[in-house]
């Protein structure tokens, strides 16, 4: 009988990398992680490979070298920074994924904005820009209030929203250090200014096949996102917006799913809503980041990596309807920078009616950064309940039991 076997794209301190497998190991199919990491330290095992995500034809040639002996099912990326290696490498193998071209979309906002705008996706109005612009003049003819984003970050990494010129020549400053502290001596640097768009954020997941969208699931942000920067919090689900509404938001999703050329595999969106209808702030193609998807069970008891393993692997899953009531995530922010020392409450939260979990993934005695600098959290809370109201109330309230001690004082772009 033929093997069952996927190769996960990852990296050395992914979240993701329990869940899927677990995922693999429940679906009787063998996983094997492709850990990206530095040339000089990229080794070979027999679960794990370790490769260069960022050149493409060595990591795949390894990638071939290993499934002429071990051919794998399907590969998938974990997270993001895997997104375009798996496309390579699925193109290289003869193995169904999305296009190159249209993971490259998913990843380059500016690619993306380009190509949604084009089919007639609702985007706000954009413009790229270069580091080495005269800002000041660019400054003068910005549409006010507009939001400056980095073209490839992640979670709201270096968003900065600006009111006005003097706001945005700070916000653009802001990210050219961010940016260069990250890759020291690359020179200028592209990133977008477009116009804020006002309303209400929600997130959509979701699994692509053959260019067909199903929704999985759609998540209300309860906490306003005006900026001046855009740290999510809580996500809960079933959406309480009007059915027709969820309508049009996941009609919206499908219509850029397909502008980019995305037709197979997880989906993941965040899309505002106001008079105007939904509109795209991003799309991905992959699953919900951190640890959110331990919100999701579908059918009898599957979890969100089991339905993309499944799908990825070709096996047939019981159902993809949502189970269970309402559940609900909080990402902890983090209120500061600096090194944090100690973590109080965490049993008293854990004891609010409806907590499911408390995890502390942020480790004691390390620099921590918020946004728009960082890019993690303290940790996340888990609630479920019988309505939505009742589990956003519950992560609330489980938050307010938290004390987080954090000596102050640390440089911020020191911090990388």
């Amino acid at each position: 009988m033929e093997s069952k076997r996927i190769l996960l794209l990852t990296t050395p301190n992914s979240y993701r990398d329990a869940a899927f497998l677990a995922a693999a190991a429940r679906l009787g199919v063998e996983a094997v992680r492709a850990v990206d990491m530095p040339p000089a330290l990229a080794s070979c095992g027999e679960h794990t490979l370790g490769l260069d995500f960022a050149d493409h034809d060595a990591a795949t040639a390894a990638i071939a070298r290993y499934a002429a002996a071990r051919p794998f099912r399907a590969i998938t990326a974990v997270d993001d920074s895997g997104s375009l290696l798996a496309a390579h490498a699925s193109a290289a193998l003869g193995l169904p994924h999305n296009a190159p071209a249209a993971a490259e979309a998913a990843r380059d906002k500016y690619l993306m904005r380009t190509l949604l705008a084009r089919h007639g996706v609702p985007v706000p109005e954009f413009r790229l820009c270069s580091t080495s612009d005269d800002i000041a003049a660019l400054a003068e003819h910005a549409p006010y209030p507009c939001v400056v984003k980095p073209l490839n970050l992640n979670g709201s990494r270096g968003v900065i929203r600006a009111d006005d010129p003097a706001e945005l020549v700070a916000a653009v400053a802001r990210l050219s250090a961010l940016l260069g502290a990250l890759e020291p001596g690359a020179g200028p640097r592209p990133f977008l200014v477009e116009r804020f768009i006002p309303g209400f954020e929600v997130a959509l997941e979701g699994l692509l096949d053959g260019g067909r969208l199903r929704v999985l699931a759609l998540f209300d942000k309860p906490d306003p996102l005006d900026g001046p920067f855009f740290e999510e919090t809580i996500y809960v689900t079933p959406s309480r917006l009007p059915a027709e509404a969820q309508a049009a938001i996941g009609e919206c999703a499908a219509h850029a799913a397909a502008a980019l050329g995305l037709r197979g595999g997880p989906i993941h969106a965040e899309l505002r809503v106001n008079r105007h209808g939904p509109w795209i702030v991003e799309l991905a193609g992959r699953s919900i980041g951190g640890l959110c998807s331990q919100t999701l069970r579908f059918g009898t008891d599957a979890t969100l990596e089991e339905l993309i393993v499944a799908q990825a692997c070709g096996i047939p899953v019981e159902s993809l309807g949502r189970a269970g009531g309402a559940g609900g995530v909080m990402m902890i922010p983090i209120p500061g920078a600096g090194i944090l020392r100690r973590v109080d409450g965490v049993e008293q939260a854990r004891a609010v009616a409806g907590v499911e979990d408390v995890a502390i993934t942020a480790p004691l005695n390390n620099p921590i950064v918020p946004l728009p600098e960082g890019e993690s959290y303290l940790g996340f809370i888990f609630a479920r309940g019988d309505r939505p109201a009742a589990v956003e109330r519950a992560l609330r309230e489980a938050h307010a039991q938290l004390r987080f001690h954090i000596q102050p004082n640390i440089p911020l772009l020191s911090l990388g």
